[in-house]
């Protein structure tokens, strides 16, 4: 069974990239497919996704941008639906907690008949350092919409970890596992972290929503990352999601990681080493 490639939908992303690099080291065939890649995948086109599923047994999937956005449940619809004709027999949905667009496309996999899983996920830690927040923290000050409500961030480590053991575990099919770190912060204490790991000052500002809209519509954002943004800040970080989950525990019978473990590992990569960069004034 190893043979029969497991898809990964999205591999140049976050979790995607890191489920298929511990999936090989496993030695499991994988085919991870993205728009570059041969065959390709789009969300917008389905013209490859046949050619991309075909022969394939199982699946990660990651939609992008969001599932949060009105069009992804269609989108995975067509998608379970081609799977389900082509044979594949399991597949996994990374989904984002407290959004109601996701569970509507977590509700596709779980009727469709096929053994699925979905690893339901709080915001990532990653985001402070493989994201839109990195230039920020890069340049002293991250400006954000976001208050007190405080957000329990997990490892994207933890969440490609789940998925690998989802899918290679038939005893974890067919359940949702929600993933988060063990404690809740806000965004200005994580800033607060960052700036104390790396020994530079950073700053949390927080703004408005509407500031935040038009700056990153300034910056040519197109309008369906505009409306995710603020469905993200504005409506699902209201406090629903602050309580930590034990889905990392249930999956792999240890705890989460904290975000100190996280400083550690971001610091050891000198990815906010700011040495040679041009700061502003």
């Amino acid at each position: 069974m190893k043979n029969s490639p497991i898809l990964i939908i999205g591999k140049n992303g976050k979790t995607g990239l890191r489920v298929e690099q511990r999936l090989r080291a496993l030695g499991y065939a994988t085919r991870g497919v993205s728009r570059s890649t041969e065959p390709g995948f789009d969300w917008e086109d389905q013209g490859n996704w046949h050619e991309a599923l075909a022969g394939t047994r199982s699946a990660y999937i990651t939609f992008h941008p969001d599932l949060a956005i009105p069009s992804a449940e269609q989108s995975i619809r067509d998608l379970v639906a081609l799977a389900a004709e082509l044979g594949l027999q399991h597949l996994v949905l990374l989904s984002g907690r407290g959004e109601a667009g996701a569970r509507r496309a977590e509700l596709v996999l779980e009727e469709s008949g096929l053994d699925w899983n979905v690893v339901r996920a709080n915001w990532f830690m990653q985001n402070f350092s493989e994201s839109f927040m990195i230039e920020g923290i890069l340049n002293g000050e991250l400006m954000l919409p976001a208050g007190a409500i405080v957000e329990p961030f997990v490892d994207v480590d933890d969440i490609a970890d789940v998925a690998v053991a989802t899918l290679t575990r038939p005893e974890l099919r067919n359940r949702v596992f929600a993933v988060s770190g063990p404690h809740a912060l806000t965004f200005a204490e994580c800033v607060a972290a960052i700036s104390e790991a790396t020994g530079y000052p950073v700053k949390f500002t927080r703004i408005p929503i509407e500031s935040f809209i038009e700056g990153m519509r300034a910056e040519g954002a197109p309008d369906e990352l505009l409306w995710l943004m603020r469905e993200l800040f504005a409506v699902v970080l209201d406090g629903r999601n602050s309580s930590p989950t034990a889905g990392v525990e249930e999956a792999l019978g240890r705890p989460a990681t904290d975000f100190t473990e996280y400083l550690r590992k971001v610091m050891a990569a000198g990815t906010w080493d700011r040495s040679g960069m041009q700061q502003r004034a």
